[in-house]
């Protein structure tokens, strides 16, 4: 009921007021049907599921011309479109014996409802606010006064005198602002009066489900987790980033605001604005926080947050974080608790450090003090954001930097647990299996990286070094183009050799538990020890007198292939919808979906559905990977009964 306006929002008015009639025709059908569907989905679900995709289409009919006219609003419609549609082809009723049926709590369940759709239907006003039709703000007053109603008939059946007051207030200040001010000051208004109507519901979700908290139905679902918090947390960034405060100009696109977001969250670091010269020290310090955040997960704060309120996680939500984070289930707290601070300690020491160095390169005391905690969170959380425009390249010459700054990486791309372990491995003491397979392919990749850099790029983008310049800077793109994108040379002008080595790196990434991303170093070891187990005619994969399990081997094919096929979509539709070469393209992905940050200078060139792209894989390069190893790593019922064996040639 509250959403049948909004087809009225997307009208755009011509010379006269009947000169745009067809959008009118469609808005009103997409109106029509909208009610039709509020007041029979739950009745015949049949006919409202029919009359819901004929208002979705008859919404997306009147955007018509601003989807015509923007790729961001075009791809954006089109999502919400096929989500929609979507949704009601899956909508079920599910009746439950223990679920309140009776008509308050249908009033409540309206009343809620409504007001969650409310800010919806004023956001796209804003969004949508430039050359209206008579009936745009007439849409979004009746859209914002049926919630109000919806509201205060839910009061006014559960008597509740406190509520009854607040929705007619609610709806008096409406109805006045309009008289005095007209349509201006409604939207701000309404958007206060909702958050005020939102926290006066009750706590304990009477016409919901009863006795589960909105924390409890989060950690008992961790793909829900990952997906609600990263995408939440993103979306949060993305207004932080949009406030005037935010940027020296006082403006920024709506596009370029939540690419730095999702770039800051997912620790990715490309970047479509230049950090220390478009964004105030304010939206500095924000992208400094998504990426704190971002780093550490939400998961980890959170169940610490939990625990300090002593609120204690139940056995199943126990073991889906302790796959989740890679610690130990007997003490989860305590090894978030490590994690969190192994985190800070690393950081505080890095950007100790790092204020030293900078100020030793001629940065004031107060510069040198934000760049060095700016860089060492940057680099900890492998996020590659940096304070200079280029980078770390003023800083090629400066061996101390590079190998602070690539040590913060390297740890930082670690699970906190194996960062501990690296000094009893080290002395040859023995160390658990997984650690120890992280350890020697991180071991092995920044040592043929750093070979690699040096043997194809001697006199390329390393000339004009010293000797031992071009192997600190070697050694720095070893550790940084797996994970964490800072750069002291020009990537732009690799060679074709270097660049297929940087590809294939990006896509391996490091180690599970840590901050970085890609298809991780212990998946790459586990098919490495499956290859020469199969050409040494093993019928184990064996190490350390222990033998891998087989599915553990189906798990790491399953995460290279998906993340193969990921790669291929994503290239694919940057080369259907974008005018840039495929080098710049295949790099740009591969940087994206493992969220290291380094690009050949494509970045700038992206148009907004290019950018939109770009957006879903870094958001798919860090939450598709975990997701993917909590679905591997579910139970799975056994049968007793086995199928016979197939033989199939592959040679």
């Amino acid at each position: 009921m509250v959403l049948s306006p909004l087809p009225f929002l997307f009208p755009i008015a011509g010379a006269g007021l009947l000169d745009n009639k067809w959008q009118l025709a469609a808005a009103s059908i997409a109106a029509i049907a909208c009610l039709v569907c509020a007041f029979t989905l739950f009745r015949k679900p049949v006919v409202g599921k029919s009359f819901g995709v004929i208002a979705s289409a008859g919404c997306y009919a009147s955007a018509w011309p601003y989807i015509l006219n923007d790729p961001f609003i075009a791809l954006t419609a089109t999502v919400l479109l096929i989500s929609a549609v979507f949704a009601l082809a899956d909508f079920h009723i599910h009746f439950r014996r223990d679920r309140k049926n009776d008509h308050v709590s249908r009033c409540g369940q309206r009343a809620w409802w409504g007001n969650v759709m409310m800010p919806l239907v004023i956001v796209v006003h804003l969004l949508t606010k430039t050359q209206k039709t008579v009936f745009s703000p007439y849409a979004l007053a009746v859209s914002i006064l049926i919630a109000f109603i919806l509201y205060v008939h839910w009061a006014f059946e559960r008597r509740s005198k406190i509520r009854i007051l607040l929705g007619v207030t609610g709806f008096t200040l409406i109805v006045v602002s309009y008289l005095v001010n007209g349509f201006t000051g409604i939207p701000s208004l309404a958007l206060l009066l909702s958050l005020a109507v939102f926290l006066s519901f009750p706590r304990q979700k009477e016409p919901f489900e009863k006795k589960e908290h909105w924390w409890e139905i989060l950690l008992s679902h961790p793909a829900r987790i990952l997906l609600t918090t990263f995408s939440g947390l993103c979306v949060v960034g993305t207004f932080l980033l949009s406030l005037p405060a935010s940027t020296h100009d006082g403006s920024i696109k709506l596009v370029d605001a939540s690419f730095t977001s999702v770039s800051a969250v997912c620790v990715t670091g490309l970047i479509v604005l230049d950090t220390p010269n478009d964004f105030t020290m304010f939206g500095q310090f924000c992208i400094l926080l998504l990426i704190q955040l971002g780093g550490l997960g939400i998961m980890s704060i959170t169940t610490v947050a939990l625990h300090a309120m002593g609120r204690r996680l139940s056995l199943k939500q126990e073991r889906l974080l302790t796959s989740m984070t890679d610690t130990d289930h007997k003490d989860l707290v305590h090894s978030l608790k490590t994690i969190l601070r192994f985190t800070f300690i690393a950081e505080g020491i890095g950007a100790v450090i790092l204020f030293f160095l900078f100020h030793a390169e001629g940065d004031s005391i107060g510069m040198a003090a934000w760049r060095g905690v700016f860089t060492a969170i940057s680099a900890f959380c492998n996020a590659g954001f940096a304070l200079q425009s280029d980078s770390l390249i003023p800083y090629q010459t400066n061996a101390l930097v590079l190998h602070t700054v690539a040590t913060l990486i390297i740890f930082g791309g670690m699970a906190p647990a194996t960062s501990l372990l690296v000094p009893k491995w080290m002395s040859g003491k023995p160390t658990p299996i997984p650690a120890k397979i992280a350890l020697v392919t991180t071991v092995i990749l920044l040592v043929s990286g750093t070979f690699f850099m040096v043997a194809f790029e001697w006199d390329g983008v390393l000339s004009g070094l010293s000797v031992g310049d071009k192997i600190h800077n070697a050694w720095f793109q070893s550790v940084t183009l797996r994970t964490a994108g800072f750069n002291s040379v020009d990537i732009a002008a690799i060679v074709s050799p270097t660049f297929l080595i940087m590809v294939a790196f990006m896509f391996i990434g490091g180690s599970p538990g840590g901050t970085a991303g890609g298809v991780k170093t212990t998946t790459i070891g586990i098919l490495a020890m499956t290859f020469w187990a199969n050409i040494t005619n093993s019928n184990d994969v064996v190490t350390q007198n222990r033998r891998i399990h087989s599915s553990t081997v189906y798990r790491a094919i399953t995460i290279v292939v998906s993340g193969m096929i990921v790669w291929f979509m994503v290239v694919l539709m940057l080369q259907v919808t974008q005018q840039i070469s495929a080098r710049n393209l295949i790099f740009e992905a591969t940087s994206a979906i493992g969220t290291v940050g380094l690009s050949t200078g494509a970045t700038s060139l992206l148009d907004e559905i290019g950018k939109i792209i770009i957006i879903i894989a870094m958001f798919a390069g860090r939450i598709g990977p975990m997701t993917l190893f909590m679905f591997l790593s579910e139970e799975q019922s056994v049968s007793a009964s086995r199928c016979p064996e197939e033989k199939i040639s592959l040679t």
